[in-house]
């Protein structure tokens, strides 16, 4: 059984990796032109922006990128500003940990879905469990915070009407908020969460396994660009059918990760 299952495998990836070949014609491969992909860089494991662009959405660029014989060019945008950005900045490919949201179809098509993730909560480790529920976060007196402008806003205003809600204008000192006091909880992607509690100690990630919704990991395409949405995803079947998408995950969050 396990030599079929390797064989089956091993023709899964040929088959992608033909695909690949074959989805991707010259009109694609203008290699005169950098692609420009458009990411906040404030998400990671997905994309950060310190000094350079790291993340398993930034890894997964570049390979793309590499793969049409093409620079690649990193382009500043925000969560609040994605839908005007991605039309004024010339964006290729939007990338940094972007749900799958029916009303960012407006403006870009969605590539494959390449991962799965929910909602789950951080707060102190001192806080114990007192924040694993909606009801319990759903309280006057819980002072839940969010960053601006993406889903985590979206889905505190929609299940947390009666906290006190802070709305924090960035999600790379989130954290010090909680950590400091001044919040008491957060509600973002469990795997940003699995990630971000090993920076911060003192806070915990509740239930991620077990997170309160799920839905579809995806990176934005330039609309109504057929070449560029099928080459691009024949380029993500081929990292999920090789593992290499659940590689770049491990080694963010997997149990060996190195610090980042």
């Amino acid at each position: 059984m396990t030599r079929l299952w390797s064989r089956i495998g091993a023709v899964l990836v040929a088959g992608c990796t033909a695909l690949v070949a074959v989805a991707i014609p010259a009109a694609a491969q203008d290699t005169s032109s950098a692609l420009r992909a458009c990411t906040p860089g404030d998400y990671p494991p997905y994309s950060v922006a310190d000094g350079g662009y790291r993340g398993v959405d930034v890894d997964l660029a570049r390979g793309f990128a590499a793969t049409l014989g093409r620079p690649i060019e990193f382009v500043p945008i925000t969560w609040a500003t994605l839908k005007t950005d991605f039309a004024e900045r010339n964006c290729d490919i939007a990338v940094g940990g972007i749900s799958d949201q029916p009303s960012r179809r407006a403006f870009a098509d969605f590539s494959i879905t390449y991962g799965t993730d929910g909602k789950a909560p951080i707060t102190r480790r001192s806080n114990g469990a007192a924040y694993s529920t909606i009801e319990e976060i759903n309280r006057p007196g819980v002072r839940v915070i969010a960053n601006r402008g993406g889903t985590n806003e979206e889905f505190a205003r929609k299940n947390f009407p009666e906290a006190q809600l802070t709305v924090w204008p960035d999600n790379l000192t989130i954290f010090g908020e909680i950590e400091q006091g001044r919040a008491d909880v957060f509600v973002t992607d469990s795997v940003e969460g699995r990630y971000r509690v090993r920076q911060h100690p003192d806070l915990q990630v509740l239930h991620p396994e077990a997170p309160f919704d799920s839905f579809g990991k995806v990176l934005l395409v330039r609309k109504n660009d057929s070449v560029l949405a099928t080459a691009l995803n024949a380029y993500l079947a081929t990292q999920l059918a090789t593992g290499a998408v659940d590689r770049l995950f491990d080694q963010w969050i997997g149990p060996n990760a190195a610090a980042r």
